[in-house]
């Protein structure tokens, strides 16, 4: 019995030390997992969200809050209100902003799907001599800042009376979103079979038919993308709504939240904020919708 207790008696010892080293390997891991992944995914977004987070509480913030920051917490609220979004709703013309911003971004958007979406089927599809060139022309044609296109197109839209209407943005911001919408839906549709149109050239239908019964259907994610694409930017445009709208009452989000709420050296920050904060909701809402949609595209887009 001692020889046999003497004989066993290291294996605890191993086993011990077996435990040890995996603890020590698995206690590397996670750290090497929390060093590598948590840590910069949280420095991402501590940097992307706290923007936000700054305009909300900006926004629900009263005055004295606002310019006092020896007695108050300047990164929290200790007394929220709702004067400043009441007095962007009803002191001004917010509404009207927000309903303006809606129709020239759905319009244009509209417009910009149904052009790019012919365009991208036609280079795609069609295989006319030239047709890769096409492609990136027009993609190249979408890298052309607007602080340069907005001159000639300034000229455009006073010769046709179009001076200070939503129709003046409604015609010209297709003019970068055609671009690279086209672009997204070449790539998209180049992974869609041609074989399936094959097949139906065959049973004799049409290519209208074909893009409207075949090509589009199985098109969707890649329109959604786009659709979101171009809403956002709609959306978000300044230039062009600065040069081509003048009166308070036509004037888009981006704009008049800075040319209306900010009288000389005075900014109304809660307004401002508050503002911003509304007028990023409807993309927001648009995105949560759409988002699954919009990754598949982009794979989509890019594979060969």
């Amino acid at each position: 019995m001692t020889e046999a207790a003497a004989v066993n008696a290291p294996a605890p010892k191993q086993t011990n030390s077996s435990t040890a080293q995996a603890e020590m390997m698995s206690w590397d891991s996670r750290s090497r997992r929390v060093a590598l992944l948590y840590v910069p995914l949280g420095c991402f977004l501590l940097i992307l969200l706290f923007p936000f987070y700054w305009m909300t509480v900006t926004a629900f913030k009263p005055n004295a809050e606002l310019y006092d920051f020896a007695q108050h917490n300047p990164f929290w609220i200790s007394s929220p209100t709702l004067d400043h979004i009441r007095l962007l709703l009803f002191n001004t013309a917010y509404p009207k902003w927000l309903m303006t911003t809606m129709l020239v971004s759905v319009c244009s958007t509209v417009l910009s799907l149904f052009a790019s979406t012919l365009a991208a089927y036609a280079i795609q599809r069609l295989r006319f001599k030239g047709s890769g060139y096409v492609g990136l022309a027009i993609y190249l044609a979408y890298l052309v800042p607007p602080s340069i296109l907005f001159i000639p197109l300034a000229t455009m839209v006073f010769q046709l009376g179009l001076f200070d209407t939503p129709f003046a943005l409604i015609l010209t911001y297709p003019t970068f979103l055609i671009p690279f919408c086209t672009w997204l839906l070449i790539g998209y549709f180049k992974s869609i079979p041609f074989e399936l149109e094959e097949c139906a050239l065959i049973d004799g239908a049409t290519r209208l038919q074909i893009l409207w019964q075949i090509t589009l259907p199985l098109a969707i994610p890649g329109l959604i993308s786009a659709g979101i694409f171009s809403f956002t930017l709609s959306w978000n445009e300044f230039i062009y709504a600065l040069a081509f709208i003048q009166s308070s009452e036509n004037k888009t989000v981006p704009v008049a939240i800075l040319t209306e709420l900010v009288t000389g050296d005075v900014y109304q920050w809660g307004a401002l904020m508050a503002g911003s904060l509304l007028g990023s909701l409807p993309v927001a809402i648009f995105y949560s919708f759409f988002v699954d949609y919009y990754v598949s595209s982009l794979t989509g887009a890019v594979k060969e």
